[in-house]
């Protein structure tokens, strides 16, 4: 599939862990031109796809990684284990995704390999590592802090990739993107700081709570996955300005990634003396076969979630994708509060109206520079044909 790369850093709610930044990273960087001719029963297909595999998705990592299992009530805490089921899954589709996307009649350009060189391999190697690097902190963080917390400060990939490239590469931002990022952050701050049982936050002595030492706790490892997000996202960004057009495709990316980091936990889970994660891993499972079921369940939606991603991408274009995105994952944070009883203060309800809002106008002011470009190149188009026909 033909894409356009786009050097500015732009954000997409998408997901928010280890097997979904590639695609959200790829999804608003490798821009697809859609597909005019594609039906309302695609788009309808594409936009369920997304629902579905997502919205199951995000209940299945929060049941995982914050409710207890069996008689015991022992919560699994595997992060490695639960990335290498996801990527080796993701991998697997991927693989046939790729396969069949790049058949002659649809590849448009892309390398028929899924390691296209070794200098782009050895970029992915490297995305690869600060995605595995990234998840663990992420999944600590969920220790500390609710689920709904953990969606917000993802919600806005933009954050730590603008954070690194002002202060690395002195890279100046549209304003409305210093806004967006102010409005994100105001309102995680705000979700944090006013939750729904303050009584049960304050200090017995005056001073500072456990528990607020905690989510303080939670906070800073949910910082530093963000931190290692933005890493991967520049990385990425470097691979798509720097390779020949059409080098490199969505699919192929995906079965790529995912193979990479399949390897690099497998390999860490297996020769890593230091830990027994592996071994408590398939001793809880044993103990707990649902968790099993329900980490499996959790790869495959987000493995199919991946595909449907990049096939809306390619036939719809990234509008309709950042417009169905960013609804889901409000949808996302509706169903984990009735699924697992979340109540939220009148605060904090401000606090997602805030990063909501921060999102949504950064939506809206790239479909108004989009159609702004569509607009000016229509221009140049009719300018060139009328010089044509004078001469």
């Amino acid at each position: 599939m033909a894409r356009k790369r786009d050097t500015k850093t732009e954000q997409k709610s998408l997901d928010h862990d280890f097997i979904s930044t590639a695609a959200e990273t790829l999804t608003h960087r490798a821009e697809a031109a859609p597909d005019h001719g594609s039906s309302i029963f695609q788009l309808i297909i594409c936009v369920a796809g997304i629902y579905i595999s997502f919205l199951t998705w995000a209940l299945l990592q929060e049941r995982i990684t914050t409710t207890p299992y069996g008689a015991d009530r022992k919560i699994f805490r595997a992060p490695l284990v639960i990335n290498t089921v996801q990527s080796t899954f993701a991998s697997i589709i991927g693989y046939i995704y790729f396969r069949y996307s790049s058949s002659p009649s649809s590849s448009g350009g892309a390398s028929a390999r899924v390691f296209p060189g070794f200098n782009i391999t050895s970029k992915l190697l490297l995305v690869a590592i600060t995605q595995t690097l990234a998840s663990p902190f992420g999944y600590a963080s969920l220790k500390h802090i609710d689920y709904i917390t953990y969606i917000l400060a993802k919600s806005c990939k933009l954050l730590p990739v603008m954070f690194l490239h002002v202060t690395l590469f002195q890279r100046r931002y549209p304003l409305y993107k210093y806004m967006v990022v102010l409005a994100v952050t105001c309102g995680v701050a705000v979700f944090t700081l006013y939750p729904a049982h303050p009584k049960a936050r304050k200090a017995s002595k005056g001073g500072v709570s456990d528990e607020e030492k905690n989510v303080v706790w939670g906070m800073v490892l949910l910082g530093l996955n963000l931190l290692f997000d933005g890493l991967t996202n520049t990385i990425q960004d470097d691979i798509f300005q720097r390779s020949p057009k059409g080098l490199v495709s969505g699919p192929q990316m995906m079965a790529a990634l995912n193979t990479l980091s399949s390897v690099l936990t497998a390999g860490w889970l297996l020769v890593n003396p230091w830990s027994t994660e592996l071994v408590d891993a398939l001793a809880f499972i044993k103990a707990h076969p649902k968790v099993g079921m329900d980490i499996i369940g959790f790869a495959v939606c987000g493995s199919l979630g991946q595909v449907f991603i990049f096939h809306t991408l390619a036939k719809f274009g990234s509008l309709v994708l950042v417009t169905v995105t960013v609804t889901r994952k409000m949808l996302s944070m509706v169903f984990s509060v009735v699924a697992f009883g979340h109540s939220l203060s009148h605060m904090q309800k401000l606090g997602v109206g805030m990063v909501f809002s921060g999102i949504g106008a950064e939506a809206m002011m790239k479909r108004h520079q989009e159609k702004a470009k569509k607009e000016a190149n229509a221009r140049k188009l009719e300018e060139a044909n009328r010089h044509a026909k004078v001469q």
